[in-house]
């Protein structure tokens, strides 16, 4: 069995096995880290699935009062020491942005994340930031990537962005994979919440690559249902080749496998397209 869980509303899903417990969706369970048990909320109820899926991490029970206490005070800590850390950063006149706050309560220390345009000096920062919050303080830089991933949002597909909800780890991802997808080559317009270009432009890639090996080159003639014609375009998502009909002019979306292989064959197992020459 299998459940979902998220330490934050709509943040990233973490897998886990339910062990001896069935929480409910809207409970909160304890999931096992490296600092110990933390509180998370369950996404998904524990069901069966067909893949066998080893190593996951076993759900340490139910949240008990203590452990929601001990969450909400974890977060009021987070919430005081981001704060804590603009201010003190603006009065140190570092030029840093304040990203998110971690606590560990085991060991009652705060890491803080930042980004900014270069390294930076910042140990006297820390000294303020562990004497006001009386807690043992870590500053981390991070990058662009790991800046949104951390403070999540709305990609341009308008859904939250891949990186903060199921993407682990970052690839590389070149502009060349936008040109061969089709993409306009203008970093500004494929670019994601981070200022860097779009991480499904890794993930999306192979699909393209995968079709434009197996359909016709463009310029190319071909048979088409709606009759003789040359290739001039892809409509990859829907797996079909654009056509300029020789006869009417015209262009037509046509399925790849229709212009590809044998158009009797096609038609023998998908019936006759409508519009082509002899269905009209």
């Amino acid at each position: 069995m299998m459940m979902a869980v998220s330490f934050e509303r709509r943040g990233r899903l973490h897998y886990l096995d339910p062990g001896p417990f069935r929480p409910a969706v809207g409970d909160r369970v304890l999931v096992p880290t490296d600092t110990g048990p933390e509180v998370a909320e369950c996404i998904w109820a524990p069901q069966w699935i067909d893949d066998e899926i080893g190593g996951l991490p076993v759900c340490a029970g139910l949240a008990t009062d203590d452990d929601l206490a001990r969450d909400e005070t974890s977060r009021a800590r987070k919430a005081e020491a981001r704060v804590v850390a603009r201010r003190l950063a603006r009065e140190h006149d570092l030029p840093m942005k304040i990203v998110a706050a971690d606590h560990i309560a085991a060991a009652d220390q705060l890491v803080i994340y930042f980004s900014a345009p270069q390294r930076l000096d910042f140990r006297a920062l820390v000294r303020d930031l562990s004497a006001r919050l009386s807690a043992k303080v870590e500053l981390r830089q991070v990058g662009p990537r790991d800046e949104a991933k951390l403070q999540g949002g709305i990609g341009p597909c308008g859904r939250d962005l891949c990186c903060a909800t199921f993407l682990k780890d970052f690839e590389p991802v070149t502009i060349r994979m936008a040109r061969e997808q089709g993409l306009p080559p203008n970093p500004m317009r494929i670019a994601g919440a981070c200022g860097r270009l779009m991480c499904c432009l890794k993930y999306e890639h192979p699909l393209y690559t995968e079709f434009k090996e197996r359909a016709p080159k463009l310029g190319s003639a071909v048979e088409s249902p709606a009759g003789s014609g040359i290739v001039v375009g892809y409509s990859v998502p829907a797996d079909e080749v654009i056509v300029k009909v020789a006869e009417t002019g015209s262009r037509c979306a046509c399925p790849r496998a229709s212009v590809c292989g044998s158009r009797q064959a096609y038609e023998a197992m998908h019936g006759p397209e409508r519009g082509a020459p002899g269905n009209r």
